[in-house]
């Protein structure tokens, strides 16, 4: 398989399986052409809305992007714009997923368990302004906003509420 596939495999599963711990269903479309690789949905929140909803465009490198407290993602014009705006549904995140350049090293196996060896962070760039830049536009993600199941509840509610990060 192509190293950028099997990146973008592991990414969905390690999402998922966040999303399994915080208690959220995950949906994926057929056809990615609105910057959308994850839906993930909440059931029984109390706030404004019953049934909320985030959108994740997910990405995975295995490149050394981190300067200081922030990992900065040269990210598609495209994804930027895509992601940018509040006239959407439901919040939009970018997620990114920094696993060692040595695959192998993606999952340590042992007698107990497994152990995923690798970080995910996210960032909403809703605000962000628009950009001259023709095809990449360079996106700090805090390294402070590292996605957890606790993180992924902590989003809900906020869309729950009819918030965004």
């Amino acid at each position: 398989m192509d190293p950028n596939k099997k990146k973008e495999q592991f990414n969905v599963a390690y999402v998922n399986a966040l999303a399994a711990q915080a208690g959220l269903n995950n949906a994926r479309t057929d056809v990615d052409d609105d910057s959308v690789d994850l839906y993930l949905v909440g059931k029984g929140y109390e706030g404004q809305i019953r049934n909320p909803q985030i959108q994740l465009q997910l990405k995975c490198t295995s490149t050394d992007l981190i300067t200081g407290s922030l990992l900065k993602f040269p990210l598609s014009r495209k994804n930027y714009d895509d992601l940018r705006g509040a006239n959407v549904l439901c919040p939009r995140y970018l997620v990114v997923l920094v696993v060692p350049a040595d695959e192998t090293m993606w999952i340590e196996h042992q007698q107990e368990g497994m152990s995923l060896r690798n970080a995910c962070y996210w960032v909403s760039i809703r605000h962000h302004p628009d950009s001259s830049n023709a095809t990449t536009v360079t996106v700090d993600v805090p390294l402070s906003q590292r996605l957890t199941a606790n993180e992924l509840r902590n989003l809900m509610l906020r869309a729950s509420s009819g918030e965004s990060a």
